[in-house]
C-alpha cells in the first residue's frame, strides 16, 4: 500500500516550525506543533493546526526529549515527524524510535545518518573511499593525553568540534597546547547541553578558508541531484551569519569539482532525502576538503529555494513518502544571485552576547524580491533557552550588486525594537568594500569588527534630541496644571531644561534645550547647536526637523531605556538617567554581577579559595552559547551566590571576591 501523509508533527520551534507549517498548508497536510512553557503562546503554535504541550523550558524538558515528543505523536496518531533542525533532526536514537513506532521520520535512511551523524565516524568512513580531508583525529580514545598528542602532530591553531550537531555550538579554535584543556571542557559542555552529547574531534584550522557546501537530494530510487553551492563564509562564533549563491570564490571548473564530489559522497550513502556537504576551500591552494555531511534541512535552504525556484520542504516530504523524483540534473537551473541574512538576538558591541526578552515593536515591509521567515510579531519574547535566531531576510535578484542593494535598503526599514540584535551590524558588513568584492575569508568579522560596529558619523546628536523631546511630548500631555504653558517652561528664558543620558559605552551624556514657540526648540549638545522642530509625535513614532533635514524615529521605552530606530542611521539604545539610578558596570573588581540573563553551568571555585587575576570563576550559557566569568584582581573568594543549573536574572550578583 502506497504510503500516505495527512498530518505531520514537527518536533521543533520558533522560525523553522513556521516555515515547515507554511508548506504543510499547501500541500493540505495537518501541521501539529509541540511546544514548551515560555513557548504557549508563540507565533508557531498559533498558526499550527493543532499544538500540544511537552515540557519545561530546557531542551532536555522538552524538544530533546524523545519519549515525549513519541508520546504526543501516537496519542494524535500522526502519520510523519519532521525534526527540522537542531534539536533531534540528526538523532539517529529518535529515528529508529519513529521507525519502530511506524511513524514516518522525515529525513535520510537510518544507515546513512548513523554514519555521517557523528563527524567523527564520518570521517573514518569516507577517508576509507578517497575523500581529501583536512587532517585531524577522530579516534576512539578520548581521553586528554590522547587529545594533546594528536593536537601536536596536527599542529596549531586546532578547532575542536562537537561530534554530533552543527550550527556552531561545541567549536573551539585552540590556538596554543596551554588553552586545549578549558577550551575542550568548553566544547564538551556545549554539545551536550545543544545535542545531548559531548563527544567531540579535533582538526587543523585553515586560517584563510571559505565555508562553502552543496545541497544534495535524493530519493528510494536511487536517484541523486545537487541544487548547487551555497557560500556560508561570513560568521561569528563559528555559526554562520550571511550565506549567498552563487558563491563568489570559485570558477566553474572548482564549482563541478564540488559539485561533482559531494554526489558521490551522497550515492556512496545511498542518500535518498536532502542534505548538505559541507566543504572549507583553501583560498591559498584554491583546494577544497570535505568537512561533514549534515543529513538534515539546513538552515540556509531558501537560499537554495530562491535560486532555484523550488520548495525544499515540499520535495524532502514527498521523498520521505517514496515518491520518486520528478526533476533531473539538467532541469536544475540557478538563476541571479540569492542572498541570505540572519537577525539574531545579540549585541555585537558586547562579544555577541546574546539578547533576551520581548519584542515591543516589530515592522517588516512587504517588498517585491524580499523573503522573510520569522516567528516574530509584535510582543514576542525571546528566552534564553534557545538559539538567539529572530529572522532569515532572503532577496534574490539578478545579480550580486543588485541583491545586496536591495538587501541594504531593507534593513533600513525594518524595525525590531525591544531588544538588541545585529541588524545593524548586517548592513556594515553590506557596505564593506572587501565584502562587496568577496575578498574575504572565515576571520573576515573577527578581523573587522571595530569598523563594523562603528556608528554612523554625526548619528548621536539626532538620538539624543529624538529622546529629549520624546520625553518632552509624554510630560506635556500627561500635565493638569497650566496647560497652557509648554512642558519645561521657564520665566528665565536663560535657562535651559536638561536630559541626561547614558549611553552603551556607559558614557554620560547631557542635553540641553529650550522651547522657543510653536514645537521649536533650541539644543545644544557636545558644544554644538541645533534647531529643532517637533513636527508630529505619537506614543512610538516621531518626526523631527533637526537644522532643516527630516529625520523620522521609531521609539520605544522598555522600563528605564529608550530604544530608537531611524532608517539612515540605525539603530540607538539610551539609559535615561534623569529618572533612574545608573546601574553599576556588570562586573566590578568585588562584584560580580550576571551580564545577561543565564543559566549557570558551572561553580569552578570555593568559598574562602585564592584565587589570580584572570581566573575562570563561574561558567554561564544563554540562548546555548557559554560564557567565563573571570576574575579581574588577585583576591579571596568571600562568597558564592548562586548554585550549577540555576538561572538568573540580569544583574544578579553572582560571586563577592575580597
Amino acid at each position: 500500500m502506497k504510503k500516505k501523509i495527512n498530518s505531520i508533527l514537527i518536533a521543533n520551534r520558533g522560525e523553522i516550525a513556521s516555515r515547515i507549517i507554511k508548506t504543510c498548508q499547501q500541500m493540505g497536510i495537518t501541521s501539529i506543533a509541540v511546544y514548551s512553557d515560555i513557548d504557549k503562546s508563540s507565533n508557531y503554535v498559533i498558526k499550527a493546526d493543532q499544538a500540544y504541550y511537552l515540557g519545561g523550558n530546557q531542551p532536555s524538558e522538552s524538544y530533546l526529549n524523545i519519549d515525549k515528543i513519541i508520546s504526543i505523536a501516537k496519542k494524535v496518531k500522526v502519520d510523519a515527524i519532521h525534526p527540522g533542525y537542531g534539536f533531534l533532526s540528526e538523532n539517529v536514537h529518535f529515528a529508529k524510535r519513529c521507525e519502530k513506532e511506524k511513524i514516518i521520520f522525515i529525513g535520510p535512511n537510518i544507515e546513512s545518518m548513523e554514519l555521517m551523524s557523528s563527524k567523527s565516524e564520518a570521517r573514518k568512513y569516507l577517508k576509507k573511499i578517497g575523500v581529501e580531508m583536512v587532517p585531524g583525529y577522530a579516534g576512539d580514545k578520548k581521553d586528554l593525553k590522547t587529545y594533546l598528542k594528536e593536537a601536536k602532530r596536527i599542529g596549531y591553531p586546532i578547532i575542536i568540534k562537537a561530534a554530533l550537531g552543527g550550527g556552531g555550538k561545541g567549536m573551539r579554535i585552540v590556538k596554543k597546547e596551554s588553552d586545549f584543556k578549558e577550551l575542550l571542557n568548553q566544547a564538551q559542555r556545549e554539545s551536550k547541553n545543544a545535542f545531548g552529547d559531548d563527544k567531540i574531534l579535533i582538526e587543523k584550522y585553515i586560517t584563510d578558508g571559505r565555508h562553502i557546501e552543496v545541497q544534495l537530494l535524493g530519493d528510494k530510487h536511487q536517484n541523486l541531484i545537487h541544487l548547487y553551492e551555497r557560500e556560508c563564509t561570513i560568521q561569528r562564533r563559528y555559526q554562520k551569519i550571511i550565506e549567498e549563491s552563487p558563491s563568489t570564490a570559485i570558477n566553474n571548473s572548482i564549482r563541478k569539482a564540488i559539485c561533482d564530489s559531494a554526489l558521490s559522497i551522497g550515492k556512496s550513502l545511498n542518500y535518498d532525502s536532502l542534505g548538505t556537504v559541507e566543504y572549507i576551500f583553501d583560498n591559498k591552494t584554491q583546494k577544497f576538503y570535505f568537512l561533514e555531511v549534515n543529513t538534515r534541512l539546513q538552515v540556509e535552504h531558501p537560499v537554495t529555494e530562491e535560486l532555484i525556484k523550488l520548495d525544499l520542504v515540499k520535495l524532502q516530504i514527498e521523498v520521505a513518502l517514496g515518491e520518486k523524483l520528478s526533476l533531473t540534473q539538467n532541469e536544475i537551473k540557478p538563476l541571479g544571485h540569492s542572498l541570505e541574512l540572519r537577525i539574531y538576538a545579540e549585541d555585537p558591541k558586547n562579544n555577541f552576547n546574546p539578547s533576551s526578552g520581548s519584542i515591543e515593536k516589530f515592522i517588516c515591509p512587504d517588498r517585491d524580491n524580499i523573503r522573510i521567515e520569522t516567528n516574530l510579531n509584535n510582543k514576542s519574547l525571546i528566552p534564553i533557552h534557545y538559539d538567539p535566531l529572530l529572522a532569515k531576510i532572503i532577496t534574490c535578484c539578478e545579480s550580486r550588486e543588485k541583491s545586496i542593494n536591495k538587501m541594504n535598503h531593507f534593513l533600513s526599514e525594518m524595525v525590531i525594537l525591544g531588544i538588541d540584535h545585529n541588524q545593524d551590524f548586517l548592513k556594515n558588513i553590506l557596505s564593506q568594500k572587501d565584502f562587496i568584492e568577496g575578498n574575504y575569508n572565515t576571520h573576515y568579522v573577527q578581523n573587522n569588527l571595530k569598523s563594523l560596529n562603528s556608528d554612523k558619523k554625526d548619528s548621536l546628536s539626532p538620538f539624543l534630541i529624538c529622546a529629549s523631546l520624546y520625553d518632552w511630548e509624554i510630560r506635556n500631555k500627561k500635565r493638569t496644571l497650566l496647560k497652557g504653558m509648554p512642558s519645561g517652561w521657564r520665566n528665565n528664558f536663560f535657562e535651559s531644561q536638561k536630559s541626561s543620558y547614558i549611553l552603551s559605552n556607559n558614557d554620560e551624556i547631557q542635553c540641553k534645550y529650550k522651547f522657543l514657540s510653536s514645537n521649536n526648540f533650541d539644543f545644544k549638545i557636545l558644544d554644538n547647536n541645533y534647531k529643532a522642530e517637533l513636527i508630529d509625535s505619537s506614543k512610538e513614532l516621531i518626526i523631527i526637523e533637526i537644522d532643516n533635514e527630516i529625520f523620522k524615529f521609531h521609539i520605544i521605552e522598555k522600563k528605564n531605556r529608550l530604544f530608537i530606530k531611524n532608517s539612515k542611521l540605525g539603530n540607538f539604545k539610551l539609559l535615561k538617567k534623569d529618572q533612574y539610578p545608573i546601574a553599576n558596570s556588570s562586573i566590578n573588581e568585588s562584584r560580580y554581577l550576571a551580564p545577561i540573563p543565564s543559566l549557570i553551568i558551572s561553580v569552578l571555585v570555593k568559598k574562602n579559595q585564592k584565587i589570580k587575576k584572570n581566573d575562570p570563576l563561574i561558567v554561564i550559557s544563554s540562548m546555548k552559547m557559554e560564557s567565563t566569568i573571570i576574575a579581574l584582581k588577585d583576591g579571596k573568594v568571600e562568597s558564592i551566590l548562586v548554585k550549577e543549573n540555576q538561572s538568573v536574572d540580569a544583574s544578579t550578583e553572582l560571586i563577592k571576591i575580597i
